[in-house]
């Protein structure tokens, strides 16, 4: 038999290794050149792997949460010519047409990536790991599970049976778990995943569910950051994760206390880790502060969303325009230091960094030559740019080479920080919740919005001078917005 191995790819922007987060494939399945058949988590993103060649699965090498090595066998798989005739009432295997739409099921018209593949049960090669010799649950394909072929009348294939059912009455679904972090939750919240129904295509249980079968059965669970009032809430507050530092796992009675709980520094978190480390070695870094009226920024964003309802803007479209806005006036900010060369690089453009809360930790997406756009096209940048860092749809590229960074940490309801510098940038605006709070205007106290803008710098860049001026120019135009009209 020839088989063919591949190997995990070179991901880029430096990367070693990646984690196995899910197989998309199982050992017997047919692939197709190019079709995705892992999805691995790098140190910046969760990406699918595409393998090269054609024919059955061999052998899958590495389990789901191993981390492998960039070089090392991935995959192994048997050349098309190797391949045996698939068993009588499955879809035939054809030869990839490389024309039209891709790859091709015999009887079942055409497919794209994963999706046109003869496979087990994919709730099979969840449960049990690579290699077992379990006999898998085959999987009942319904009208609600896209892209898997559906095995012919009277094909022999047996239906799952489910314990304490009539085996006369129609069979349920299975519960179809596919990611590894679902099945966490459920353990940690102590939910039953054969009593859930999933709410995602196919049936798939997804994190909702289970949080809200944890919710209906007293489960404990996370809260939401409190404090921050609907208006201040610059972007939407993500879920967190189950277990943390700050919100530990439910225990069982019987073994609270008496274990710790250990989360493996891997992935994202290893990362984050890492570069917030080596910044804080590096860097001296100084952080200043000041409190800010944003009771006109907030009426400027009202009135602009009733002229213009097709494009809304928010506030913290209204914040990266204020930055740049002082990035223009200030540039010695938007910079780096090259400690080899013993020198300040100073960028032609800004890279404008916006960091994001997301379930694999923090990561800062980056909003390419930022001072080219509109405040609309900043608006719609934005949206986009974080919804896809929080799904992992992002590639490595955009999660790098930023110039300059902005922290909205007021959405986790809190007023103030001094936040650590997204390394090698030489700084950093934070911004707090938009809370009322007593203020002078014209000589009378008055009940205003108010935020605390904090301004983190590498004092190797510039002096207080700078930056002072720069949170300064920032603080006037949150109060005054139209001071950003004068300034442009």
């Amino acid at each position: 038999m020839t088989e063919r191995e591949f190997l995990l790819p070179d991901l880029g922007e430096g990367l070693s290794e990646a984690e196995i987060v899910r197989w998309r494939v199982a050992v017997g399945d047919i692939v197709t050149v190019d079709q995705s058949v892992v999805e691995v988590e790098t140190a910046k993103a969760v990406v699918d792997v595409p393998c090269p060649y054609a024919g059955r699965v061999v052998a899958l090498h590495g389990a789901e949460g191993e981390v492998r090595p960039v070089g090392q066998p991935l995959i192994t798989v048997a050349e098309p010519a190797d391949v045996d005739a698939p068993p009588a009432g499955h879809a035939v295997y054809r030869e990839e047409e490389r024309a039209g739409s891709g790859n091709v099921l015999i009887g079942y018209g055409t497919g794209h990536g994963g999706s046109g593949c003869r496979r087990r049960s994919r709730l099979a090669a969840v449960t049990h790991a690579p290699g077992s010799s379990r006999t898998p649950v085959p999987h009942v394909p319904t009208a609600a599970s896209p892209g898997r072929a559906v095995p012919p009348p009277n094909s022999g294939l047996p239906t799952p049976a489910v314990a304490g059912q009539d085996p006369g009455a129609p069979a349920a679904a299975p519960s179809l778990v596919i990611s590894p972090i679902v099945r966490r939750l459920a353990r940690e919240r102590g939910v039953d995943l054969a009593t859930l129904r999933g709410s995602g295509p196919g049936g798939v249980v997804r994190r909702a569910d289970v949080e809200a079968a944890g919710t209906a059965t007293g489960a404990v669970g996370v809260p939401n950051p409190v404090g921050a009032t609907g208006s201040a809430r610059l972007s939407a507050v993500p879920d967190l994760p189950a277990a943390s530092a700050h919100h530990p796992a439910r225990l069982d009675a019987a073994t609270a206390g008496t274990e710790d709980l250990v989360i493996p520094l891997t992935g994202v978190r290893r990362v984050i880790a890492d570069k917030l480390s080596r910044s804080r070695r590096e860097i001296p870094e100084v952080t200043i502060w000041v409190d800010a009226d944003a009771t006109g920024l907030l009426a400027t964003r009202a009135a602009i969303n009733v002229a213009r309802p097709d494009q809304p803007v928010s506030i913290l479209a209204l914040l990266a325009r204020i930055c740049l806005s002082g990035l223009r006036r200030y540039p010695r900010l938007n910079a780096r230091v090259d400690t080899e060369a013993q020198r300040i690089v100073q960028a032609a453009g800004v890279h404008l960094g916006i960091a994001a809360q997301t379930d694999r930790g923090l990561v800062v997406p980056v909003l390419r030559d930022a001072h080219r756009l509109t405040t609309a096209e900043l608006a719609a940048e934005l949206a986009a740019t974080t919804a896809a860092a929080r799904s992992g749809d992002l590639p490595p590229a955009r999660l790098t080479g930023g110039t300059f960074t902005l922290n909205n940490y007021g959405v986790f309801g809190v007023d103030g920080s001094t936040p650590i510098i997204n390394h090698p940038e030489a700084a950093l605006l934070g911004v707090g919740r938009i809370v009322d709070k007593p203020w002078v205007v014209d000589g009378r106290l008055a009940v205003r919005k108010v935020t605390q803008l904090s301004l983190t710098f590498d004092h190797r860049v510039c002096d207080g001078g700078v930056a002072g001026g720069f949170l300064r120019h920032v603080a006037d135009c949150v109060e005054q917005p139209a001071l950003l009209i004068a300034a442009a």
